[in-house]
């Protein structure tokens, strides 16, 4: 690209890194502006995936960006290494180099038949016009044809065009795994390495903001990497019902069904949304049956087990358990700490590990709101002009002061008892209840509760994984005995006041 043109791209980035931060991404610096061409700076992209994205979730940010860093009406086209490049300023004698070597071979195949040019319309950032899709008047429901590699060797994966956004940042590589999402974790892989054929139905259930689309969509750009040519439908259970209340109402349910059913693997996200819905759950249950009839994945996720769903029929309960149904927990407090770093890391932000356990300790509802904290302290980090420090995330967090009670980690407790004790962790985390052992676990779980922040099951799962109702039994254990033993509630509160930040 041309000096000028390549100052514009320059100036966009730092536009966009100043007054939007938190859409901005490592991975930003890899783009390749080619030029522009055509009122539009045309950027190609790592895939299809990171193109599809960028137009729908960044490209207003992209094109205000070029107009202010152009000081013109200029809006940015992305485009994938599989898409058609357009002539460029400077290429033009190079394409008709190229125009003319094909020539000859053009006169002598006589029997093939001339080539219609390509219909075009506005692309959906309002930039340069593209080559419209075949079947793109056929309804929300087509299908589009498989396209073909830069190479031309091998069609790619086909994702229908009105499928849920996929997010390039949430690949397998960028999950966290933790004792309370490791089984998931594990399914997940599975199926996206070899559909149909590990897990199948994958039922995947959490609370809200606990990883479970993550995992949908490191499954999607799994298959979308390694298997060419099949078809992928993500979507919602919303949208399912949606589409299907449209079907009936225009009498198009064969498209409606073709849309859903001839697929290779069907992902649908929140699928308690079909609770009360009869006409829905009966059109599901038909094309859930239609697809693993012909061995195809099916990959599901909700708020709930199967069985926990409100007003859900039997027989689609027992199908959402035919696979595996694997439970997502709440992050640990050491998997709230990767979490930051791994959020951090994709934004190309430097975030201090005193950081990282500060918002840790402070935050254990979900990764949304872990994520939700990483975005606004690179707001303010932005807006100040300073790097991310302590002081920093304490003034974003709006803690102007110190709270004692979040300086406390479970293995500062953990560290004292089996000091005290003379005992290992590894022995708290076994399944040992000698007395030995199981009065410092006790300890240990009476003390977390009330010194940290953590939830029952976190604490639980520091311990081997025990439930949130071992950690109530120890808690009234604890507290009964220090009503009936002084020298033992002299222990507990000695390991109290030495435990305390400032004891000391």
């Amino acid at each position: 690209m041309t000096d000028p043109d390549r100052k514009i791209w320059d100036g966009m980035l730092s536009h966009l890194r100043a007054t939007n931060p938190s859409i901005c991404r490592q991975w930003f610096g890899d783009l390749e502006p080619m030029g522009v061409a055509s009122g539009a700076l045309v950027v190609r992209v790592h895939s299809s995936v990171h193109r599809d994205y960028l137009k729908r979730q960044c490209a207003e940010a992209f094109n205000d960006a070029a107009r202010t860093a152009s000081g013109r009406l200029l809006a940015v086209r992305f485009i994938s290494p599989g898409d058609e490049t357009p002539e460029l300023p400077g290429r033009d004698a190079m394409n008709r180099e190229t125009r003319d070597t094909r020539k000859p071979a053009a006169r002598e195949s006589k029997s093939e038949p001339p080539r219609p040019e390509p219909r075009m319309e506005p692309s959906s950032n309002g930039a340069t016009p593209s080559p419209r899709n075949p079947g793109a008047d056929a309804g929300i429901n087509a299908v589009p044809t498989p396209a073909s590699d830069p190479a031309g060797e091998r069609p790619l994966s086909v994702v229908r065009r009105d499928a849920l956004v996929i997010n390039p940042d949430y690949a397998f590589e960028n999950f966290v795994v933790g004792p309370e999402n490791r089984l998931a974790h594990a399914a997940a892989v599975a199926v996206g390495d070899n559909p149909a054929r590990s897990y199948n139905p994958l039922f995947i259930h959490g609370g809200v903001g606990l990883g479970k689309t993550h995992l949908l969509q490191a499954i999607c750009l799994r298959i979308i990497e390694n298997r060419p040519g099949a078809s992928l439908y993500y979507s919602s259970c919303e949208s399912f019902m949606t589409q299907f209340m449209e079907a009936v109402q225009s009498g198009e349910m064969a498209n409606f069904r073709h849309c859903f059913r001839d697929v290779d693997v069907l992902i649908v996200d929140d699928i308690h949304f079909l609770a009360k819905r009869d006409r829905t759950q009966e059109e599901f249950f038909h094309t859930f049956n239609t697809l693993y009839q012909a061995s195809k994945q099916i990959v599901l996720s909700s708020d709930a087990p199967p069985e926990e769903i409100p007003d859900l029929e039997q027989r689609l309960v027992s199908r959402f358990k035919w696979g595996l149904v694997a439970k997502v927990e709440p992050p640990c407090y050491d998997t709230r700490v990767e979490i930051l770093k791994s959020k951090a890391r994709i934004r190309g932000l430097e975030l201090p590990d005193n950081v990282a356990c500060y918002i840790a300790e402070r935050i254990n509802a979900n990764i949304r709101e872990l994520e939700g904290a990483i975005t606004t302290l690179q707001i303010r980090a932005s807006l100040d002009a300073r790097p991310i420090d302590l002081s920093l995330a304490k003034f974003a967090m709006g803690d102007t002061a110190p709270v004692a009670q979040t300086t406390i980690s479970i293995h500062t407790i953990i560290d004292a008892v089996t000091d005290f004790y003379h005992v290992k962790v590894t022995d708290l985390q076994s399944k040992r209840r000698q007395r030995s052992v199981a009065l410092p676990r006790q300890v240990c779980m009476y003390l977390a509760r009330r010194l940290t922040r953590l939830s029952l099951e976190e604490i639980g799962g520091y311990f081997g994984g025990r439930d949130h109702t071992t950690v109530m039994h120890a808690v009234k254990i604890i507290d009964s005995r220090r009503g009936q033993d002084t020298e033992f509630d002299g222990v507990v509160n000695g390991f109290e006041t030495s435990i305390k930040p400032g004891s000391e």
